[in-house]
């Protein structure tokens, strides 16, 4: 009888969490959803744990609690608030993986936890590796505990070292679709509104990282996530603009040869694959046709014009908590993007004056990230208030 792989999907009602319960969905004799959490949206985590009938939901914003207990008491399901309780569940006896589909600082220490009990990690909130990264990869040797990625970049990578064992990474080359303001000049860049970000030419995800891709700062933080999922230096990692986001990444070896991962720009695929792996599943999804695809091309980013990139090779080379510093200045910049209180050209300059205010700290440990974060939060509110 075939085992059924228990799943907690934590921020199951955002992008990345929908899609993964397409795919539980999809395969009931493989997969169950015994666990779901969500930020604030308590309705559709109430949809949810209708259809997927969970063991237990939290929602993190307590605010909804009753909302949520009372739109569930029909069916047998714990409901519990609060981001920590967010953080236990990944430990209960009836969760075997973690998808970390939440956005943000707020997945770190429910990783943390998943990892000190043990549970496999399918990996969608790249901002852990961002801010942790040498933290994380210490923990899963400790605890022996597997990291799968979910992002479409990483899970290429990952398929492109399937069997390369014996073969050391000459270099990763990080795909990027460039955004939708890819040929913008800094003047137009400065008239950006918050609806032209938000409208990605290839992917469909949530705000938070559809800005992070218009301003490349997702592709800075995925060169972070690269160097510590594959132990690979910044210095072996190059970024590619491919407008057509059909090849998700590559990696070049030592004797020249590259290899590279090529599919639709669906989610779908990388999550199904993290759930799978060693194993593919099959999928009715839109597979590729290069027939549709005759002009493949590549460009260097310009990061005059994209500074965020260039600071997360300035924060990843710094080391120590100059990462968390520039992930906490970008989610609260992004955020007053978002509420209309900055400019889009704001944001690298909201980044840029927290790097250098918050106090740097060379050696750390995760109690050193946590009050990192928030003094790098409160510094980035009060320059954003300056404005």
């Amino acid at each position: 009888m075939q085992f059924i792989e228990n799943i907690a999907v934590l921020g199951s009602t955002g992008s990345i969490g929908t899609q993964s319960l397409d795919i539980i969905e999809a395969f009931p004799d493989r997969f169950r959803a015994t666990v779901l959490t969500a930020g604030r949206n308590w309705d559709l985590l109430a949809r949810q744990a209708h259809k997927f009938r969970p063991d237990t939901v939290v929602i993190a914003d307590e605010s909804h609690y009753t909302d949520l207990k009372e739109a569930l008491q029909d069916i047998p399901v714990t409901v519990l608030a609060g981001s920590e309780a967010i953080a236990d569940v990944t430990t209960l006896p009836c969760v075997d993986t973690v998808i970390t589909a939440m956005v943000g600082y707020s997945g770190l220490l429910p990783t943390v936890k998943a990892i000190k009990a043990g549970k496999k990690i399918a990996l969608a909130n790249k901002e852990t590796l961002v801010v942790a990264g040498e933290i994380i990869t210490r923990l899963s040797a400790k605890y022996g505990v597997t990291i799968l990625p979910v992002d479409s970049e990483h899970s290429a990578i990952f398929q492109c070292l399937a069997g390369e064992d014996k073969n050391p990474i000459e270099k990763i080359i990080l795909t990027a679709s460039g955004g939708p303001f890819r040929t913008f000049t800094a003047e137009q860049l400065e008239r950006v509104t918050v609806e032209d970000a938000l409208h990605h030419p290839n992917w469909d995800m949530g705000a938070k990282v559809t800005i992070d891709s218009a301003s490349l700062m997702n592709k800075g933080f995925e060169m972070i996530e690269a160097r510590w999922l594959f132990n690979c230096t910044p210095e072996k990692i190059e970024i590619a603009v491919h407008p057509q986001s059909i090849v998700h990444s590559m990696v070049e070896f030592a004797d020249g040869s590259i290899k590279a991962q090529l599919g639709v720009p669906d989610m779908h695929l990388p999550i199904s694959y993290a759930l799978s792996y060693p194993y593919r599943l099959p999928s009715k999804r839109e597979k590729l046709s290069l027939s549709a695809y005759s002009n493949l091309t590549f460009e260097f980013p310009d990061t005059s014009r994209f500074p965020l990139l260039g600071m997360a090779f300035e924060a990843i080379n710094s080391g120590g908590n100059a990462p968390c510093i520039l992930n906490a200045a970008n989610e609260v910049a992004v955020d007053a993007f978002l509420h209309g209180r900055i400019g889009f050209t704001d944001i690298p300059k909201v980044a840029d004056k927290t790097m250098g205010r918050t106090d740097f700290i060379r050696d750390i440990s995760l109690d050193d990230l946590i009050q990192t974060n928030k003094e790098a939060v409160k510094i980035a509110g009060e320059i954003i208030e300056s404005f």
